[in-house]
């Protein structure tokens, strides 16, 4: 390159070194982020519906998810698993990462949540759904809780380090039943997730079975009665972005999207609700 190229070429660069700093415009190629979730089962359909739209309108940022059972996602957190942002399905188990909560719910004194950020994202319904043909013509959790005292049924529910077989086990409470034995007895079955149990129903392996409203409707499934916040509490779904995360500004500004009317709305197409 001769004298005259050279000299042209950094003129240009020094001119437009000068044009983005005094238009504040970035030179350099924006990072590349990859944001990762841990989010409950049930929000499988719903998250990636809305990473689609999310990834298009912010070709920086890339989702990956981790759906599972809120108990399992905690316990991966906690044995120092990579995550930006969790969504729980139970209060318990973002508690259990806050040292903010309860000493009796955090018993270990786990410091993992940035408590600036946490919110109450969304409210579930929990359900009593039953397979096609509804062979034992079950209607209603009252009229369960007879047949499982004195009928043969066959019910499918969470484990008990899973939300939605925490909600079930308040249920049983709430009617006098005796989880231990029915197990016993051979009249419950359980999964690992709500995933899990909404297969078993639907594949009709059991009877009926325990389920979120919106994994229900995902699945197609038949609701034959909800349960009120006196049987089991509400269903709350907490967020917030970890202390750890690489990313927490991008997580933040995520976590900020899915309250919008954008998020809200497919939420809301499945069954889930605000927080009110």
């Amino acid at each position: 390159m001769n004298t005259k190229k050279l000299i042209s070429l950094l003129t240009a660069l020094l001119l437009a070194a000068s044009l983005c700093a005094l238009t504040g415009v970035a030179c350099a190629q924006e990072e590349e982020v990859e944001l990762v979730v841990f989010a409950a089962a049930s929000m499988t359909e719903t998250l990636n519906q809305i990473k689609e739209t999310y990834e298009a309108e912010n070709p920086g940022v890339t989702l990956t998810y981790n759906f599972d059972s809120s108990g399992t996602l905690k316990t991966q957190i906690q044995e120092g698993a990579e995550c930006d942002l969790f969504i729980s399905a139970g209060q318990k188990q973002m508690d259990q990462l806050d040292i903010t909560a309860d000493a009796s719910v955090n018993t270990e004194g786990l410091d993992f949540v940035d408590d600036s950020t946490r919110i109450d994202l969304l409210e579930n319904k929990v359900t009593l759904v039953v397979p096609e043909g509804n062979e034992k013509g079950i209607e209603t959790f009252e009229q369960l809780a007879g047949l499982l005292k004195d009928g043969d049924v066959l019910l499918a529910m969470g484990n008990s380090d899973v939300p939605v077989g925490q909600y079930t086990q308040k249920i049983f409470a709430y009617y006098g039943l005796d989880e231990q034995e029915l197990a016993n007895a051979g009249k419950l079955t359980y999964g690992t997730n709500v995933k899990e149990v909404t297969t078993q129903v639907a594949q009709s392996s059991v009877d009926c079975g325990v389920i979120y409203c919106t994994d229900a409707f995902s699945a197609g499934l038949t609701v034959v009665d909800s349960a009120t916040p006196e049987m089991c509490g509400q269903v709350i779904y907490p967020a917030a972005v970890l202390k750890g995360s690489a990313h927490p500004e991008e997580a933040k500004a995520f976590l900020d999207y899915l309250t919008g009317e954008e998020a809200m709305a497919v939420f809301a197409s499945v069954g889930f609700s605000a927080v009110e």
